[in-house]
């Protein structure tokens, strides 16, 4: 048995699963992984994982369509922005090659988890709505977009969650996905950073600070402390001095909160054509 091709074969599955299994690299994976992990790339495991989202619930469904909209969205998104001569300079083409692959990876398991031939329900999409944006002109367009539909994927996710409580092979895929657009998230606001010069923008979401602004407000604003009905403020945060807004903001940054689904396509609506 070829294990290199078994962790390719799952890496088709979940763009992110080697890095994730392995942190590094490949050698890091014969090095370090435990006999259980190792068990887990057989390929009883693998027909397992490809066959995780067919034993469905109708509100799982109907996470799985919402959640390919968003895919789609962010898939067409870095495919345009990556074949686009001249607008990702090389030194940050890697990476957005390598999410690009991710979201990729997330839509052929979504059509496939719904029975959908490639691009079934894909819609049609304008990212400079209508002009509004100069997208794939401007880098820093484009990286700002960038983080903003990686945030709210993030949020979407979560807010899908409580809807799968009763699909939990699905719910671990979504969360597997929620973990994946976090780090897409967190290095597009990386790239944002440095290519603004401002230190400000951090590789988290600090109160509920960000553009646009729906994407960081809503219902469940990001400024939010109280989780599960306990106040994070209440808490003994050591290492966190008590002064000014410095517990403040850390508690905000602690928790990602939840988008509704009303609320994620309110934000996705203006870059899809009717």
């Amino acid at each position: 048995m070829n294990i290199f091709n078994i962790l390719e074969q799952f890496e088709k599955f979940d763009g992110d699963a080697v890095e994730r299994i392995g942190y590094t690299s490949r050698r890091f994976f014969f090095n370090k992984v435990s006999a259980k992990v190792a068990a887990a790339a057989t390929p009883a495991f693998l027909a397992g994982a490809f066959n995780k989202a067919y034993a469905q619930s109708a509100d799982a469904v109907a996470v799985l369509k919402f959640a390919l909209t968003l895919e789609y969205l962010e898939d067409e998104f870095y495919k345009v922005g990556n074949d686009t001569a001249g607008l990702i300079p090389s030194m940050y083409k890697p990476v957005f090659m390598q999410i690009s692959k991710h979201e990729d990876a997330h839509v052929k398991f979504l059509e496939k988890a719904l029975g959908l031939t490639p691009g079934q329900d894909k819609p049609k999409f304008d990212f400079t709505v209508n002009k509004t944006y100069d997208t794939f002109t401007n880098f820093d367009t484009f990286v700002f977009l960038s983080h903003a539909f990686e945030d709210t994927g993030v949020r979407a996710y979560k807010g899908q969650a409580g809807t799968l409580i009763n699909d939990p092979q699905i719910l671990e895929y979504a969360l597997q996905v929620h973990s994946v657009e976090a780090r897409h998230a967190s290095i597009s606001r990386k790239i944002l950073a440095k290519i603004r010069n401002n230190k400000a923008i951090k590789s988290w979401i600090t109160l509920d600070e960000g553009s646009p602004a729906p994407v960081y407000k809503g219902s469940n604003s990001e400024s939010t402390v109280v989780q599960a009905g306990a106040n994070l403020l209440d808490l003994d945060l050591t290492g966190i001095p008590d002064t000014g807004d410095t517990r403040f903001k850390a508690a905000t940054e602690a928790f990602d909160e939840i988008l509704t689904k009303e609320e994620t396509f309110a934000i996705a609506m203006p870059f899809i054509v009717p």
